[in-house]
């Protein structure tokens, strides 16, 4: 993919990312959430995604498979690191919990 496209694509899902976190209420951060993990691309939090979600708009960043980020996810999400995974314009795509 070129550049071009690249930052288009990059662009398209953090925006997309955003709108559906603002469509669902915000949560207490004292009130951990299952099934749910938080995704960074660079300096850009979104917080509380569900799994699903955070895989399929990592994936489209990273341009891979939706499966092994969604096992990724689970992992996270059962209390494990923070996990890597892609590397796009010298920022991570990372999985995480608060």
């Amino acid at each position: 993919m070129t550049k071009y496209l690249r930052r288009t694509a990059l662009a398209s899902a953090t925006a997309a990312a955003l709108a559906v976190t603002m469509a669902v209420p915000a949560v207490a951060d004292n009130n951990v959430q299952n099934g749910a993990v938080n995704l960074a691309v660079g300096r850009i939090l979104i917080k509380d995604l569900n799994i699903g979600v955070a895989a399929q708009i990592a994936a489209a960043i990273c341009g891979v498979d939706v499966g092994p980020i969604a096992v990724l996810g689970a992992a996270v999400d059962a209390g494990g690191p923070t996990r890597t995974v892609c590397t796009v314009f010298n920022q991570p795509v990372q999985l995480m919990q608060d």
